[in-house]
């Protein structure tokens, strides 16, 4: 063989074996994955720190549609999470007059379609924003 053949042979050779470690040690290199560990209601509430009664079913609502992935809920859905904010069955909330009075305020939006044959709400862009900023009027 001569001389530049060999050579040429050679780093063909040498590009074909660091091709091959190039990819096994790519399909053992484990890559780092992030975990979101998920918020529970009872964290998020305490974190928004909402006022009254209508700004607790604005923050429970947000809750739905940005953690559990709900596009909109209706009282059933409200009772079933403020029980496990462990309200006590005697501070009832009226849903239906908490989600009128956010509707009032621009907040929320009552829904095209019922969910469960009951009247479903979701919430508006400023409702979004108005518990993003922990119930603080826009300047």
């Amino acid at each position: 063989m001569q001389p530049e053949k060999e050579i040429q042979e050679i780093k063909k050779r040498l590009n074909e074996l660091e091709e091959r470690l190039s990819k096994l040690e790519g399909s053992n290199k484990t890559e780092s994955k992030v975990v979101m560990k998920r918020v529970s209601i009872t964290e998020f509430m305490r974190s928004q720190k909402p006022h009254d009664d209508v700004q607790k079913t604005l923050a429970v609502g947000y809750y739905l549609e940005k953690y559990e992935g709900l596009t909109s809920f209706n009282a059933r859905d409200l009772e079933s999470a403020f029980q496990r904010l462990k309200v006590p069955k005697s501070q009832t909330i009226n849903f239906n007059y908490k989600a009128i009075r956010n509707i009032q305020q621009g907040y929320m939006d009552e829904a095209n379609e019922k969910k469960d044959k009951q009247k479903a709400w979701s919430l508006t862009k400023p409702g979004e924003e108005y518990v993003e900023r922990s119930f603080q009027k826009e300047k």
